[in-house]
């Protein structure tokens, strides 16, 4: 079985998605200090990283074909489906990539759905400030949040 290649492949997805958990987390650190200013740089990394790992994802298939095809299994096998055909020790190899892959996953999952609640609080908090909402002395952080700031009144320029 080529397992090889295929484990070479996916060491390197696995350091994609490791650049990706690291983008999502700046981008989330950007967010929650209100640093807007890098925000569109923060989300284009974001997007290379993403793009990255579809090029990955094409060689991956590849790669898992060819093993496939040396293990007599059928095209577009699973990762566990390869892991059972395999001898040692490429199956505790490809086991252990496996494992990775959900841990990893997993986290970047947490971290976009924590990035996306950002998004939506700073859009609300932006949305009503445009609108010119009495928001009773209110003001927003970074994050979102709002907190009461007495009596303060705000003057928003509508001929933008």
């Amino acid at each position: 079985m080529d397992v090889e290649k295929l484990s070479l492949v996916l060491w390197r997805e696995r350091e994609l998605l490791e650049a990706l958990q690291y983008r999502l987390a700046v981008e989330q650190l950007v967010m929650a200090g209100g640093q807007t200013r890098w925000l569109a740089n923060a989300a284009r990394d974001v997007e290379q990283a993403v793009e990255e790992l579809r090029s990955m994802e094409l060689l991956r298939a590849v790669a898992a074909d060819e093993a496939a095809s040396a293990a007599g299994l059928a095209p577009n096998p699973s990762l566990s489906a390869l892991i059972a055909a395999a001898d040692e020790p490429w199956r505790s190899i490809l086991a252990d990539h496996r494992e990775a892959f959900a841990a990893m996953t997993e986290e970047i999952e947490r971290i976009a759905a924590t990035n996306r609640a950002l998004i939506a609080n700073g859009l609300r908090a932006a949305h009503e400030t445009l609108l010119g909402a009495d928001d009773g002395g209110r003001i927003y952080t970074a994050a979102g949040a709002t907190v009461s700031d007495g009596a303060r009144t705000a003057v928003v320029d509508r001929s933008l």
